[in-house]
């Protein structure tokens, strides 16, 4: 019975552990939704954007009216004033009182509906960053994809070439062994080996980093145990006019829509800093009562008032910050023409690598299908005894150059058509 039960034990171990490790299936459009939802830069984008909304509420609070409750108690000597620190000299009674203020900003001639303004581009830049930040993730995400599938493909093909140029290394062993061969043939099967063992190699190095790569776009702070799902990807001609691309790409990117709405906060916040010059025209309320007093102040107090303030000089304050906003909102165009510069040549860069990759898959599948039949007719030579074993073993490296070649056009593609869908802003 302990048998049995020891037994049935493993079997469920066993099984917890390989449902513990078994490989995580992955499209490249769960890996996006993975990494929004696991990468801290989104998390990042997202709050600075909340943060962003909370400033906007902060400076419309500068609109809105000012509340305050006041208690005080005031135990003075009999007879004192405050004799020292400004120019009035009030008399100080005992007291308890207790009372409210309340006072509301009339007018100041824009200025703060400028600064709120100015706060809701900045809002508005932020909400775009959030998505451009996005849009980053996922073609960062598709790069690393793409290029741990194209990296697999290339171990299959290593393995491939392992596993057939040992064969040949075992038949021209055979052969030397037979007296049919010489030890030089034998000498150039192992070398193709050998050169086709570095080739693993290189592959399963590359395959491992891949997924390095991938987890840690994802979110994953070690290499997970990914099965990589390759979808079917239509191949397409990429659109002849490039210009109508950049078109539709100014009016997508939101990194672009982020700048301008920065260029409308810049120039805003300008108008805001220039309104300091202006007067300022402000109304106060205060209203309270004095229940505990010496008999010198009435039982409740009440006043309303209204404050004008006239800026006269400052020592040139209010005219040099004028200037700097002015110079950050002529810097903030800047960048914004830099970036549709910028847009404009990615663009075309993009498209450009499309056309290629996409000739590129007629070209590679011709390769591969040309080497695969030079590589039939070199063995059948070699076998013959009407080819060298040199013939043979460079018709084999052809066609492994050829096989990696096809392999890598098509993830290429696959990878330059998500670029271009990028630099539109459409990813």
């Amino acid at each position: 019975m302990r048998k049995v039960a020891l037994a049935g034990f493993l079997v469920i171990a066993i099984s917890l552990f390989a449902q513990t490790n078994a490989p995580l299936k992955l499209t490249v459009t769960d890996a996006e939704a993975l990494a929004l939802k696991n990468n801290p830069q989104i998390s990042v984008a997202r709050l600075n954007a909340l943060a962003s909304h909370q400033v906007t509420r902060e400076t419309r609070s500068a609109l809105l009216p000012t509340a305050t409750i006041s208690l005080t108690g005031v135990d003075a000597e009999e007879g004192s004033r405050i004799g020292a620190g400004g120019l009035n000299n009030p008399v100080i009674y005992d007291r308890a009182a207790a009372g409210t203020s309340v006072s509301q900003l009339i007018t100041d001639f824009g200025r703060t509906t400028n600064l709120v303004a100015s706060s809701r581009f900045h809002e508005k830049a932020q909400n775009e960053n959030a998505i451009a930040t996005a849009q980053q993730i996922g073609i960062a995400v598709d790069e690393s994809f793409y290029n741990a599938l194209q990296s697999f493909a290339l171990l299959r093909v290593a393995d491939e070439t392992v596993s057939e140029r040992q064969i040949v290394v075992d038949r021209v062993q055979a052969l030397t062994s037979a007296k049919l061969k010489s030890d030089l043939d034998l000498s150039f099967a192992k070398v193709d080996l050998s050169q086709a063992k570095l080739l693993q190699l290189e592959a399963q190095n590359n395959y491992s980093v891949s997924l390095a790569s991938l987890a840690a776009i994802l979110g994953f702070p070690t290499t997970q145990n990914f099965e990589l799902v390759d979808e079917p990807t239509p191949e397409q001609a990429p659109p002849a006019d490039v210009n109508t691309l950049i078109q539709e790409a100014m009016q997508k990117r939101p990194d672009l829509s982020a700048l301008e709405y920065n260029l409308e906060s810049a120039q805003k916040f300008h108008a805001a800093e220039r309104d300091l010059s202006r007067p300022t025209v402000s109304a106060l309320g205060v209203v309270g009562s004095v229940p505990l007093q010496t008999g010198h102040l009435e039982s409740w107090y009440g006043a309303v008032g209204v404050n004008v303030n006239i800026p006269v000089f400052n020592g040139f304050l209010f005219s040099a910050r004028a200037h700097e906003a002015d110079l950050a909102a002529q810097a903030a165009d800047q960048r914004r023409r830099d970036l549709t510069n910028a847009i404009s040549r990615d663009v075309r860069t993009a498209w450009l690598d499309l056309n290629r990759t996409y000739q590129r898959l007629d070209v590679t599948r011709q390769l591969l299908a040309q080497a695969n039949m030079a590589l039939d007719l070199a063995q059948t030579r070699y076998n013959l005894g009407l080819g060298t074993i040199v013939e043979f073993t460079q018709a084999e490296l052809q066609r492994t150059q050829a096989e990696i070649s096809n392999t890598s056009a098509k993830y290429q593609y696959q990878l330059s058509l998500q670029r271009l869908r990028y630099e539109m802003g459409e990813h």
